[in-house]
């Protein structure tokens, strides 16, 4: 993954982040996390994924069904936010996915290897947010 600085205005900041062929999308926007000290960001992105895991949350078993995409798939949506848990960068994503035959697929995305390229638009907040353990459904949530 290579990342670029496009924009830096009263304390926020635009990045362009590059995925190439074989990179996994959610340890690389983590590491970024992790390497800028961010508490507060939220990113989209387009592109395609040689093969992916989607979650959803199971409520009655609190935890999330792994859905695995073993094809080729064009990234229709990626969305998702970065929060701190316990003082570590926490990452939110969800995306849809379309197959060959334009149907769709989406959910929350747990892991995705990269090919050709996936173009992620990542802004960072100078505010902080912060996740907290939610009994109920077991999750880690963001508290305002």
């Amino acid at each position: 993954m290579k990342a670029k600085l496009l924009e830096h205005s009263k304390g926020a900041e635009l990045f362009a982040l590059i995925f190439e062929t074989g990179d996994e999308v959610t340890s690389g926007i983590l590491n970024f996390a992790r390497e800028h000290h961010l508490s507060a960001a939220h990113f989209s992105g387009i592109g395609a994924f040689q093969k992916a895991v989607l979650g959803y949350f199971d409520w009655e078993k609190k935890e999330y069904l792994r859905i695995p995409i073993d094809e080729q798939v064009e990234v229709v949506s990626l969305v998702g936010d970065i929060a701190l848990e316990k003082k570590e960068p926490k990452l939110h994503a969800h995306v849809v996915v379309a197959r060959r035959d334009a149907s769709a697929q989406g959910g929350h995305l747990l892991e995705a290897h990269v090919r050709p390229t996936l173009e992620v638009m990542l802004e960072v907040s100078p505010a902080r947010l912060q996740k907290y353990f939610d009994p109920a459904s077991g999750l880690a949530l963001i508290r305002i």
